[in-house]
C-alpha cells in the first residue's frame, strides 16, 4: 500500500511539474496528446489509491464510484482553472504590477472558495452512499493527495518579487 502511495505521488509530482511549465517554456511544452496521457494516468492511479484505501463493500463501491467520478470531474474543472492562474502568474513573473497581483489574488481566492463549496456540496452525496466513517476516510485521502500537490506547487512557484527600496 505504501508503495502505491509513493507511486501515485511520483506521478502527481511529475504531472504537476509538467503542468506548471506554462508559457515560459512554450517551445518545450508537452504535446496535448502527451498531457492527456499523463492526466489519464493520474486519474487512474488516484482512483486505484482511493480504491485500495477505502475498503468498500461491493454494495458501497457500486454506489460510491459514480459519485466519486462526478466529484472528480468537477474538481478537474477547478484544477484547470488553477493551472490557467499559474500560467498567468508565470507570464507576469518579473514584471508584476499591483493590478495583475490583485487579479491573480482575487482569482486564487475565488478558486479556493469554489473548491470548499464543492467539497461541502458533495458531502451529503457521499453520505447518501457511505457511512460517515468511510466518508471521513475518503476526505482524508483527498486531503493527503491535495497536500502533496500543493506542496509540490509551492516548491516550484517562486514568490512574487517586490521592489527593493
Amino acid at each position: 500500500m505504501k508503495r502505491k502511495i509513493i507511486q501515485l505521488m511520483v506521478t502527481v509530482v511529475l504531472a504537476t511539474f509538467l503542468l506548471t511549465l506554462g508559457s515560459t517554456v512554450m517551445a518545450q511544452e508537452p504535446s496535448a496528446d502527451n498531457m492527456q496521457i499523463v492526466l489519464e494516468k493520474i486519474k487512474a492511479d488516484k482512483k486505484l489509491l482511493v480504491a485500495e484505501n477505502m475498503q468498500l463493500t461491493e454494495k458501497e463501491a457500486k454506489a460510491f464510484w459514480p459519485v466519486y467520478e462526478s466529484y472528480q470531474n468537477e474538481l478537474f474543472l477547478l484544477r484547470t482553472r488553477t493551472l490557467k492562474l499559474i500560467d498567468t502568474y508565470g507570464d507576469a513573473y518579473g514584471k508584476m504590477t499591483n493590478k495583475t497581483a490583485k487579479k491573480i489574488l482575487d482569482e486564487y481566492m475565488t478558486i479556493e472558495t469554489l473548491r470548499l463549496e464543492l467539497r461541502k456540496a458533495y458531502l451529503p452525496k457521499f453520505r447518501k452512499v457511505l457511512p460517515d466513517v468511510k466518508v471521513a476516510r475518503y476526505y482524508q485521502i483527498e486531503n493527503k493527495i491535495n497536500a502533496v500537490v500543493d506542496f509540490e506547487l509551492a516548491k516550484r512557484i517562486p514568490l512574487i518579487k517586490t521592489e527593493q527600496k
